[in-house]
């Protein structure tokens, strides 16, 4: 594969992007070893700002360190997933509680524009966008909260479902999100009932619990 040439001022960010595509794109599987000599090879690059941009993934949940044995993809079990849906409910919740009262016209016009945004990734059969837009349009609520902790805990969050989506539909040769799947979302993300909001985080939260849930046994039973 080719890469476009990086500019120094930006090297540590590009690199982190072209290893962000590399495991969303199946080049890097999960649980396969991340080797900073091999890599640095590979993107023409020295190992300071490989390293700056393996730190970022570690950050977004991608990589993981393992002690005395290196850095790798992220693998999730199903165990992982049950655990992260059970956080995304507590966490979402929380989140809109914080915001409620301070919601306004820009939160309005911008989860619009996020939902139309995944509308449009799902229209064009694009998978790795919709995934994106799909977190993108979730990820709302966690980024108007101004809450740092709550940010790093959401981002780490992303970062494992991005990487399992991706890696499932790839493997399965499934698209993303149903195209009606955030209508009831987004219109009580934006209306007057909070526990009406709740409600639907946690209900929305358990058919994507379910679903996915059904796809990991799906995988085991090919591997039987």
């Amino acid at each position: 594969m080719t890469y476009p040439q990086l500019k120094k001022i930006t090297m540590g960010a590009q690199i982190a992007a072209m290893l962000r595509a590399a495991i969303l794109g199946g080049e890097l599987a999960p649980g396969s070893a991340v080797v900073e000599t091999s890599l640095a090879l590979r993107f023409g690059v020295s190992r300071g700002p490989l390293r700056e941009a393996m730190r970022e993934l570690i950050d977004e949940g991608l990589l993981i360190t393992v002690p005395y044995t290196g850095t790798k993809v992220l693998e999730l079990s199903p165990a992982d997933i049950n655990d992260i849906y059970s956080m995304r409910i507590c966490l979402e919740k929380f989140a809109f509680e914080q915001i409620w009262d301070r919601r306004d016209d820009a939160f309005r016009e911008q989860i619009l524009q996020r939902h139309a945004a995944l509308l449009a990734a799902i229209d064009a059969n694009d998978d790795v966008a919709s995934i994106e837009a799909e977190l993108n349009l979730h990820g709302l609520a966690y980024e108007m909260a101004q809450n740092a902790i709550l940010m790093k805990t959401w981002n780490g969050i992303r970062g494992r479902l991005q990487l399992y989506w991706a890696a499932h539909h790839r493997a399965h040769h499934m698209q993303g999100p149903q195209r009606t799947g955030h209508d009831d979302y987004v219109s009580l993300a934006i209306g007057n009932d909070l526990d009406l909001m709740r409600a639907e985080i946690e209900s929305h939260m358990q058919r994507g619990l379910e679903i996915t849930k059904a796809q990991v046994q799906g995988e085991l039973s090919t591997r039987v």
